[in-house]
């Protein structure tokens, strides 16, 4: 079933459903009209020769003993008034057998219509299918009254008329039912489409509209017309567009208050924590004059305060890009000394810790802060949660469509990134580490890295290596900006 409607679609399906329905509709008027006509035609045939072979027998007064050969003339002459047309009679009385023709239709007499006739004072019959065709046979005793009471002279006259005629006509309708049908059902095709088309509009437009709030038009409506179950559907889809735009709206707004927040919060408190760093830059440089206990709180303060600057400056950044306010800032560079340069500034050079792989002359147009940032935060998160060494491999790699990339590779030799974790990684505040409430890291340092690379026309990935350890792979195209699929 599923696969016959995998392969027709609806619109078919209706037509179909409604050609069956026209046919099975028009097979059985046609059964029941054919067995009706039918019985009418042979029953009013049955009844005139009965009625009428029943009456000639009752006059005809017959002499008994018979005389065979003037008894045959007697039922010739029955024979030629027989109704509705000529009958063969067959006259039995004991041994006697005695025709009105030469036609042999004394074996379409069957034995139950002579055990009937000799029962029944009135006579019997009995339509009878021999040798392909139909005949009617009548049996009709005679009989003498005798002290008030009927008896058979055990004379039985059999009157026998072929039905060919009525059998003709009954054929004659069957073609004639049978001719109709076909174009009955080629003129019921029309009103099947037509039913299609009106049962279909609505389900096109109903696709139609579901296409267009799938592409964000959440403001589309169906025309309602009609009072049926499909102007119903209409209503609902109409109500249900109604609620889902404004919980859209609504969802939203409270984005955009929360990014607004955000954005507001981290530059309020841009001051102030300026003024904090100077005072702990301050005590941090008296902090070996001071007491102990002393200098541990103010080295923790003086920690702690630079950890919530780094937390503004990425809520900033973050509130950038959700503004779509961030911008490139491209120049061509090589790849390779603008990797050795982020790791020099940071004092990541130990060949111990850190293991690089960075051919040099290859050029990439790119924004050299926003790269540098890319790096610093891949290299510093696996310095966070794997292991030594971190290897930094670049190349470059042309795709199936065409388009160079610069594909730089960091990865490290730790316990690698849970399986669960994977599809999340990238996401904001998101830590693998969940058991840890607190860490160094914001959770904002890899959704920070995603956006600067899909701005560069990019795509970043993380993996784990089958050789143990965590894999990120950055593509960008050599052009920055390029778009790729």
């Amino acid at each position: 079933m599923s696969r016959w409607r995998a392969r027709f679609g609806l619109r078919t399906r209706l037509v179909l459903a409604f050609l069956l329905v026209a046919a099975v509709s028009a097979g059985t008027t046609a059964t029941l009209t054919y067995r009706e006509a039918r019985s009418a035609i042979l029953d009013q045939a049955q009844g005139t020769a009965i009625s009428s072979f029943r009456d000639q027998v009752q006059a005809l007064g017959t002499q008994l003993p018979i005389e065979p050969e003037s008894f045959q003339e007697t039922l010739r002459q029955l024979a030629r008034q027989g109704k509705p047309r000529t009958w063969v009679v067959f006259a039995e009385y004991g041994s006697l057998r005695i025709s009105s023709g030469t036609s042999p239709v004394s074996t379409v007499i069957t034995p139950e219509l002579r055990r009937a006739a000799l029962g029944d004072p009135r006579g019997s019959f009995q339509r009878v299918d021999k040798d392909g065709a139909p005949w009617l046979t009548i049996a009709v005793p005679t009989v003498f009254t005798t002290g008030g009471s009927v008896r058979p002279t055990g004379l039985v006259l059999y009157a026998v008329m072929p039905l060919t005629d009525e059998e003709a006509s009954v054929r004659a309708m069957v073609t004639a039912a049978r001719d109709g049908a076909v174009p009955g059902l080629a003129v019921a095709l029309i009103p099947a489409l037509l039913a299609a088309r009106s049962v279909l509009r609505p389900v096109r437009d109903l696709r139609k509209a579901a296409h267009s709030m799938g592409r964000g038009r959440l403001d589309t409506r169906i025309q309602v017309k009609g009072s049926d179950e499909l102007a119903d559907l209409a209503h609902t889809f109409n109500a249900s567009a109604v609620e889902l735009e404004h919980s859209v709206d609504e969802l939203r707004r409270a984005e955009a208050r929360a990014r607004r927040f955000a954005s507001d919060v981290s530059h309020e408190l841009r001051t102030p924590l300026a003024g904090m760093l100077a005072v702990t830059e301050l005590l941090d440089e008296d902090a070996a004059r001071l007491a102990p206990d002393t200098a541990t709180a103010v080295r923790l303060i003086s920690a702690e305060t630079g950890k919530l600057a780094v937390l503004v400056e990425d809520l900033m950044e973050i509130s950038r890009f959700d503004a779509r306010a961030a911008e490139l800032n491209t120049d061509e560079v090589d790849a390779a000394q603008t990797i050795r340069k982020t790791l020099s500034s940071r004092h990541w050079t130990d060949p111990a810790r850190f293991v690089t792989e960075l051919p040099d002359g290859v050029r990439a147009r790119l924004d050299p802060r926003r790269f540098d940032v890319v790096i610093a935060n891949l290299v510093g998160n696996a310095l966070r949660h794997g292991h030594a060494p971190v290897a930094l491999t670049l190349r470059t790699e042309t795709g199936d469509d065409g388009v160079t990339r610069l594909v730089t590779e960091v990865a490290d030799h730790g316990p690698g990134i849970r399986p669960d974790a994977l599809p999340h990684i990238f996401d904001r505040f998101y830590k693998a580490e969940a058991a840890r409430t607190r860490s160094a890291g914001s959770g904002l340092g890899l959704a920070i890295t995603l956006e600067n690379v899909r701005l560069h026309g990019g795509t970043v990935r993380a993996a784990n290596s089958p050789q143990g350890g965590a894999v990120f792979t950055v593509e960008i195209p050599l052009s920055a900006g390029e778009a790729t699929p």
